[in-house]
């Protein structure tokens, strides 16, 4: 089963926590300095914000999928859909290792497919360039 993904960056990430800790009415799964996500059930969403972005609002959405299988299946998809694609295996963001797979929709969202492998201490070495223009999802890599 799939997880729609969403990522917000935020100005105050104390004040977000706090409101929407109290609009979900929990508190979340991953919390750090510059870093928090809910993995809710109802609805059915992994929903992160942090605060590392230069700009605020939505980062990027997403599908998170549950095994490898589903995830090149999400990717074939994605790859007849007529615009790039980006596979990123193994990539460290977010606090976690994941295969991943990258795209932008026709309206310039930032699309992030992917599988979580396993979790880090760190918030990871793929994140994109601050200085990197356009400024894309947290995570993608430039040329996405």
């Amino acid at each position: 089963m799939k997880r729609f993904h969403v990522h917000v960056a935020v100005h105050d990430l104390d004040q977000s926590v706090r409101f929407y800790s109290t609009l979900f009415g929990t508190a979340p799964a991953v919390k750090k300095d510059d870093y928090a996500k809910w993995m809710l059930d109802d609805p059915r969403v992994n929903f992160a914000i942090s605060a590392r972005a230069g700009k605020t609002g939505i980062d990027h959405l997403g599908m998170q999928t549950e095994t490898s299988a589903e995830l090149e299946e999400v990717g074939l998809r994605l790859a007849q859909a007529d615009v790039s694609l980006l596979p990123q295996k193994g990539a460290s963001c977010c606090y976690a290792k994941s295969d991943k797979y990258w795209t932008i929709d026709p309206q310039g969202i930032a699309w992030e497919s992917f599988h979580t492998l396993d979790s880090m201490p760190l918030y990871g070495s793929d994140s994109r360039s601050k200085a990197a223009e356009p400024q894309t999802a947290c995570c993608a890599p430039t040329q996405a």
